[in-house]
């Protein structure tokens, strides 16, 4: 039981444009109650045109010690931060902000982290397969880094502008781990199939990859949590793959998300 908000009650907000899709305000406040913090987190929907001037003016908000960024913000967050973990810095993008001791932002990107995660849950381990990923956005550049860092032997990347694509694959290249290359909608062969675009939020989205062409056996995941099941994933169901949904992939990120931004560690 979350307990009623006092004047005492420190801050977090979670925000994008939309931002009714978002699950994590109850699940995180939640968390916070069940570490005995008094925090909650409230979901803020803040266009992009004026992101700057919502940023500049919660960084006063003195009780405000948190800030959960979903789409489009990521960069435009990143942006913000006074300091960055490594993985952030090298997507240069953020979905987590926490306050610093001298006012700033401390900002990190953990949505591969979500995403790796639920794939174990449901017993699928990405070291040694062949992977194709739709989408090098974000949540799709973390994504890709995730699983490259957690020893997937290939990584076809497919977007919509060929020029982020192109940029995320050389420096993924540059770790010297994984094989990144150019991915298309053709599923075959893969060993996993991760949708990290928005496709499936809105009525009549395509799909993200050519549905036919996907092996049975291969796990899917996504990174839409509304629809629950987006319709990529019902497909994939009917032809009897594995799957992870965004909420699956939400619940692996809860426990990283809360301690994030309830650590005091000073940043690095």
């Amino acid at each position: 039981m979350i307990p009623a908000p006092t004047g005492a009650t420190r801050l977090h907000i979670i925000i994008g444009d939309p931002i009714a899709q978002v699950r994590a305000p109850a699940g995180v406040s939640q968390a916070f109650a069940d570490r005995g913090s008094d925090a909650i987190l409230v979901a803020v929907q803040v266009a992009p045109a004026d992101l700057a001037d919502f940023l500049a003016t919660m960084t006063r908000v003195k009780n405000l010690d948190g800030i959960v960024a979903t789409i489009p913000h990521k960069f435009a967050c990143y942006r913000a931060c006074a300091t960055a973990t490594e993985r952030a810095r090298f997507i240069g993008a953020v979905n987590l902000m926490r306050r610093s001791p001298d006012g700033g932002w401390h900002g990190d990107m953990v949505d591969g982290l979500g995403f790796v995660g639920a794939a174990r849950a449901k017993g699928f381990e990405p070291a040694g397969v062949r992977a194709l990923q739709v989408g090098a956005g974000g949540a799709g550049s973390a994504i890709a880094l995730a699983l490259i860092d957690s020893g997937v032997r290939e990584l076809a990347i497919h977007d919509s502008d060929p020029g982020r694509r192109d940029a995320l694959i050389v420096r993924l290249n540059e770790r010297g781990r994984g094989r990144a290359l150019v991915g298309s909608t053709d599923a075959g062969g893969f060993d996993m199939v991760a949708n990290a675009t928005p496709a499936g939020m809105q009525p009549g989205d395509p799909l993200p990859v050519d549905i036919a062409t996907i092996n049975s056996s291969a796990y899917c995941g996504c990174v839409i949590t509304r629809p629950e099941v987006s319709p990529f994933i019902a497909a994939a169901r009917q032809r009897g793959c594995l799957t992870a949904t965004g909420t699956d992939m939400y619940r692996a990120l809860e426990r990283v998300m809360v301690d994030f931004l309830l650590s005091k560690e000073a940043p690095s």
